[in-house]
Parts: structure tokens; sequence; C-alpha cells
């Protein structure tokens, strides 16, 4: 698993996990301290005081006794599956088909390491169950040289706004400076979206997204409960449509076939969220769990529209066999 950001001191509940992890890694890989500390995000001597916990805990006998060690494993064969530069696997608690709360807090984990950074950043977020769930489990901190910036909109084409402005909460928990998209996710016809993206607040939004050291976001399945619909972005026909052209999820409101391929769905010319690159050049994180999620997460990173990926061991698996 690699990480992006401080290379301090680690801290919280989190170390016996990462004791683990460093564990594995040096026992079972046979990595160096230094590949470990590349991985990690953390200096060589974190990664000693690691090990050495580990084996106090007695976490190493012959092989790894810690529940995490199987997700760790779950993470190294989809990051070697898909060529991915980080990915965290999280533990099903109490047999949960899909764990959102459990997926939300190892992203905010993440998330929270990069904030650490002192130098200003800005970050690129989208909306959604899990990207709420991150943006809860964070940890506040005062980081008010950050930039936050959405990645789409979160308004209905009569102007109502759904549960999901992940942006203003995260900017609020970190202290960071907010940029919320302010528009429809798709408007009424192709000339209001065009109105609207000749704005200059839009226009420095973009410059915002295109500066960002890190994108996240959620993903979504397609159906006739695809939370597109559900929260009143897409009509049931505009759904049903990009479901005859083979959609079977979204990112960022794009709907992508099995392939990862953008679909011919008559509503996205009237798209106002921001587009992704393929390959992505940019730490780009998938955060979503739940089976009926792994094909769209399957068909994404296959695409390699993301290069980082945090779900749930239960998804993980489905993933690795193939959906």
């Amino acid at each position: 698993m690699s990480s992006h950001g401080d290379k301090g001191e680690v801290n919280g509940d989190r170390r016996l996990d990462l004791a683990a992890r460093a564990a594995w890694l040096y026992y079972e890989k046979s990595k160096t301290q230094d590949q470990i500390a590349a991985e990690l995000g953390v200096s060589r001597q974190v990664v000693q005081r690691l090990i050495a916990l580990a084996q106090s805990e007695r976490l190493i006998r012959f092989q790894l006794v810690h529940p995490m060690s199987e997700c760790i494993e779950l993470a190294e064969r989809l990051m070697d599956r898909f060529s991915l530069q980080y990915c965290d696997v999280a533990m099903n608690e109490f047999g949960n088909i899909e764990d959102i709360p459990a997926v939300g807090l190892h992203a905010a984990l993440y998330l929270e390491t990069v904030l650490q950074q002192k130098a200003p950043l800005t970050i690129a977020i989208g909306n959604g169950k899990a990207m709420r769930e991150v943006s809860r489990r964070l940890q506040p901190i005062n980081r008010p040289q950050h930039k936050c910036v959405s990645l789409m909109g979160n308004l209905t084409r009569d102007g109502r706004a759904s549960h999901y402005d992940v942006v203003t909460w995260l900017s609020e928990r970190i202290g960071a400076q907010c940029f919320p998209l302010p528009m429809p996710v798709v408007t009424h016809s192709i000339e209001e979206r065009e109105v609207l993206q000749a704005q200059p607040g839009y226009r420095n939004l973009k410059a915002l997204v295109e500066e960002a050291s890190l994108l996240m976001m959620g993903i979504g399945y397609w159906g006739p409960e695809a939370s597109l619909y559900m929260d009143g972005f897409i009509t049931a026909a505009e759904t049903g449509q990009a479901m005859e052209c083979g959609a079977i999820g979204e990112l960022l409101g794009t709907a992508i076939d099995a392939n990862g391929r953008v679909v011919d769905a008559d509503y996205h010319p009237r798209l106002t969220s921001f587009a992704l690159t393929s390959p992505a050049e940019r730490p780009t994180v998938i955060v979503g769990s739940g089976t009926n999620r792994a094909a769209a997460i399957t068909a994404a990173l296959a695409a390699k529209l993301a290069n980082g990926l945090i779900t749930d061991e239960n998804t993980a698996r489905r993933i690795l066999d193939g959906v």
C-alpha cells in the first residue's frame, strides 16, 4: 500500500494496523525498510518502530496473526491486478455486505495523512454517501492554507440541493478554503450548460481541479435505483436510456459500461461535472463498497480512470473473483 503526504510519525488507533502491515511487508514480502517506508508514506525510523511494535504485541509468530492480514493481501492483489498506486481494504464487520462506515474510516485516515502537510495543497472531492462518510470520519484539524474543490454540482434541475454536499462539510472539518460547484448536475439544455460553464467562477474551479494533487470520489452502480436517479439529478427515462446503452456504473455522473467506456447517454452533453482523464495522471482514488458496485469499480480501474481504491473485503473479493 502506498500513500501520499507527510512522512512523519504515525499516531492513533491505526498503529496496530500499520504495524501488522509493515511486518507483513517485511517478513512475508521480504521488502526492505526503505521500500516499506515509501509504501506506507512514513519514515524508515517509523517503520522500524512499527515492526518492533508488531513483535511486542505478538502479532508475529510463524505467520502474521492479525485480522488485517487478509485485507492486506487483498489490497496487494488488487494493486497487482490493476497496477494501482494505492489500495486499502477495510474489514467487514458483522458480515455486512456493504460496509460504508468502515470504508469511510479508512478513507478518512488516508485523507488525514495527505492533509497533514503544511504546504498549501488542493484536493478535489466528489459527492455521495461514501464521501459523506469520509467527511464525517475526519478528525478536525486547522488547515486554512488548503483548498477543497467539488468535482460535481449538487443541485437538481429545479434548484433543489441534495444531502451530499460533501465539499462544504469536509472543508469545515479541516478549516480549509471551500470551492463548491453551485450548479445543476445535469442542466435542462446544452445551451444552459454552456452559459454556466462560461462564467468566471466555473473557469476558476476548473483551474483548481487541474492543479489538485489528489482526486477522491465515490462510485455508483447503474440500475432502477441508481443514485443519480434517486437523488433527482436525472429522470427515469434518462436512467433507462443509459442502461440500454450498456451503463453498469457511474463516476462523477458519467455513465460507463463494463469496459469503463463512457456510454452514449442522452444526458451526457448536459452534464456539468468535471471529466476524469484516462489514464489517471494524478492520485485519483475511488472510495466505494458493496457487491452491486463491484462491476463498476472493476470497469473504472480496468479503464484506468482511477489509480487508487479504498473498499471493503467483500467487495475486494468480488472484484478479484471477476464479479
